[in-house]
């Protein structure tokens, strides 16, 4: 084939925040198919805070990512060419394991159909409909357990994960307080999402925020960021409080560990702390969408999506993840949707 590859290779492990030199965008040329494999332009490419804990030496619900290997991503993309019975030039996938390029050669038994959802842009099967729903839903109705009544604490809650979690939970009858940083992401929640409130860390004490808006104690708590702000939530959930921890990015560029709770109010208070991960849930993914499905429908469930382009950019545009220069979805464009 005359067509060539650009990759992000990982060349060395990033102490701290992802360095230049860390990764190199690479050419390469795209190899010949095989007897059931299939070729795919990636078109959308998702940016997650476990990205960067794929890059460390470190053990994970996942391998990490090799030195001298593509970088690891979830990806949407359309087949160009194909040696596959089962998929054929036009059709839309998900490899069930991407990369940070511009094309994949992927077995026909690594590719799942994507359905372009009826009133809905594609990029709703990397956010709302997608991993990022999934982690939302599952974590507040089969984590949580989230009951009418109950009030919920989010952090990161302007993110892609926090701010339809907290949505799900409205739908289910909790009362949500979200944190986010910064007053405009604090007013989206609040005055677009539903939030009952928002807490601004960058401009008050969370702590301090919390006993104002949470004065008989906080009951659930999905937890997004670590440190600090996982400890003032912490110290403020009420006795058979439950947690659930989806993500610690606080912590993923930290050369040092930050601070941890204090771990013998799980027995004073009889807490219930559960992390978890998407991957569990994805053979439920229908259940999810029954649900979220009418929702979406009707407006009750709003999202954003943050789209930079270009794939030169990708590791400039996973840095916005730990800044928070971004809203929603964060997703790189590589190339352009099918008509």
């Amino acid at each position: 084939m005359a067509r060539t590859n650009r990759q992000w290779v990982l060349r060395q492990r990033p102490k701290g925040a992802i360095q230049d030199g860390d990764l190199e965008l690479v050419e390469s040329a795209i190899p010949d198919l095989k007897e059931s494999e299939v070729l795919v332009r990636t078109v959308y490419l998702s940016l997650d805070p476990t990205n960067r804990t794929w890059m460390n030496d470190a053990e994970g619900y996942l391998p990490p990512v090799g030195l001298g290997d593509v970088m690891r991503g979830l990806t949407l993309g359309v087949v160009e060419d194909s040696r596959s019975e089962k998929f054929k030039v036009g059709d839309v996938v998900m490899p069930i394991s991407g990369g940070w390029a511009d094309y994949a050669v992927v077995p026909e038994a690594g590719l799942r159909p994507v359905h372009h959802a009826p009133g809905l842009p594609l990029t709703a099967n990397m956010s709302v409909l997608g991993m990022t729903g999934l982690t939302a839903y599952f974590g507040v109705t089969d984590v949580l357990k989230a009951k009418a009544g109950e009030t919920l604490v989010i952090s990161a809650a302007a993110g892609a994960v926090g701010s339809i979690a907290g949505q799900v939970a409205k739908q289910r009858g909790c009362r949500v307080i979200g944190i986010a940083g910064g007053p405009e992401k604090c007013a989206w929640l609040t005055d677009e999402l539903g939030f009952d409130a928002a807490v601004d860390y960058k401009n008050e004490d969370v702590g301090e925020a919390l006993d104002r808006l949470a004065p008989d104690g906080i009951d659930l708590n999905f937890e997004n960021v670590g440190g600090d702000i996982m400890i003032a939530v912490f110290n403020r959930l009420k006795v058979h409080g439950r947690m659930a921890v989806c993500g610690l990015v606080s912590s993923y560029n930290a050369t040092r560990m930050p601070p941890s709770p204090n771990f013998g109010r799980i027995i004073t208070h009889r807490l219930n702390i559960q992390g978890f991960l998407v991957l569990d849930y994805a053979p439920r993914a229908k259940e999810m969408v029954a649900e979220m499905g009418p929702w979406l429908a009707e407006g009750k469930i709003k999202w954003k999506v943050h789209v930079d382009d270009g794939l030169e950019g990708a590791v400039s545009s996973l840095n916005r993840l730990f800044t928070g220069d971004h809203d929603g979805k964060l997703l790189v464009r590589v190339s352009e949707e099918p008509a």
